[in-house]
């Protein structure tokens, strides 16, 4: 069996480099290999099943800060094809999006359906042969040129089948061993470790708070140059939201070697420094002596919050702010600013998994996704060493690198 391209990886990257690809040139035979059964399957389950498409960040340079790794090196590819190119192609394909007030984009119809099933008939249409439970145990460079598979699976159409351009967009892998195709082929690989996780505080003592989110917190690894800020959200096994998954993004490499162990500083009022809090606690005595601390809570914090926190400095249920002792407004005060949790591991972020570490973009021209060590071979998504944090960041890496890869192979 023949074809002009064949693309390895039925998710986001896949698809919009096949689609690109066909569209660009529809004299050519595109074929898509997906080893599951399942195509998309991350797009549908991302957003909580609304699909976080993109982010609303239009400059490239302010786009590519949002990459922990590959970040300096997208800064070009962004200008090729970016964020705002992302929602003219699915509004020019029926699919309008919009912008909620973090930046995060999601389809109008807030259904991660719209956006698979846009791009199954944009590949419909710019007739991509879609082939699921297909993989390539094999791949054979060619001496003249092009590639020969060996093909696998339920439905693979043949057992071999020969191209001339080679797409690879198998996202990423937790396990090194799961690159070692690749090293064969001659790619070097940067090791693999998880990106966007959430915090595990198995003796948490805001356990009891399940559900409890603040919309501003400060997360510090204590003796590491690492924090970040951001929504914050109590869980049963720890802590998570923006704040928690973006420093797991940044610290990735550097928390993976502390073996995700470690004292994590939650400053509750990140806005505040202690000099000027004392100061306006001194004066906020002084105005309402007569209020409990414990019923009355202050900084706009949750109430079951504030509650946990004054429990916590042992400050007495009755206690008045004017009879409240020094000692115990300066534990509330350490709380408030640099309330420790003893982080003793990770929990992957909902179904979304995404890792840091795979082919190094220096092995890449990054005009065209081409390998430098194997003409022909391109490749796109998180297979590559890029990884965003949350807020859809990691969908346009993939978007960007499936078409600038599916133009670069049409001969466009």
């Amino acid at each position: 069996m023949t074809a002009d391209v064949a693309v390895l990886g039925g998710g986001a990257a896949g698809f919009f480099g096949a689609i690109a690809c066909a569209e660009a040139n529809p004299e050519l035979t595109v074929l898509l290999l997906e080893k599951t059964t399942k195509l998309l399957s991350k797009v549908r389950v991302s957003g909580g099943g609304r699909c976080n498409v993109t982010h609303h960040c239009f400059q490239p340079v302010e786009l590519a800060r949002h990459y922990p790794r590959g970040g300096k090196q997208l800064q070009e590819p962004f200008r090729q094809f970016g964020a705002q190119d992302t929602v003219r192609w699915f509004e020019a394909r029926g699919v309008k999006l919009k912008a909620e007030s973090d930046g995060r984009m999601f389809p109008v119809t807030d259904s991660s359906e719209t956006i698979a099933q846009a791009l199954e008939d944009a590949a419909r249409r710019a007739d991509v042969r879609v082939l699921t439970s297909t993989g390539a145990d094999h791949i054979e460079p060619l001496a003249e040129s092009g590639f020969r598979l060996t093909l696998s699976g339920a439905q693979a159409p043949a057992k071999v089948l020969q191209v001339r351009k080679l797409l690879i967009a198998t996202g990423g892998n937790p396990k090194s061993s799961g690159y070692d195709w690749l090293r064969q082929l001659g790619h070097s690989v940067q090791e693999p470790v998880p990106s966007l996780f959430t915090f595990n505080v198995p003796n948490s003592p805001l356990k009891e708070l399940m559900g409890v989110s603040v919309p501003h917190a400060r997360v510090v690894l204590a003796g590491e140059k690492l924090e970040y800020e951001g929504p914050l959200l109590i869980t049963h096994w720890g802590v998570s939201g923006p704040a928690v998954l973006k420093l797991s993004a940044w610290g990735a490499r550097r928390l993976h070697e502390l073996q995700y162990t470690g004292t994590a500083l939650i400053s509750w009022l990140p806005a505040q420094q202690e000099e000027p809090l004392r100061q306006w606690l001194h004066q906020f005595r002084a105005n309402n002596g007569k209020k409990t601390v414990l019923a009355n809570p202050l900084f706009g914090l949750p109430q079951r919050l504030w509650r946990s926190l004054v429990e916590q400095a042992d400050i007495g249920t009755e206690t008045r702010w004017s009879e409240l002792a020094g000692k115990l407004q300066n534990r509330l005060i350490e709380l408030l600013l640099r309330m420790p949790l003893q982080v003793r591991g990770k929990t992957t972020f909902k179904e979304e998994f995404v890792t840091c570490g795979g082919i190094p973009l220096t092995e890449l021209n990054l005009k065209t996704l081409e390998s430098r060590k194997v003409p022909g071979l391109h490749f796109a998504g998180e297979v590559l060493d890029i990884d965003g944090i949350t807020g859809g960041f990691n969908f346009q890496a993939a978007w960007t690198t499936g078409y600038l890869a599916g133009r670069a192979m049409a001969g466009r």
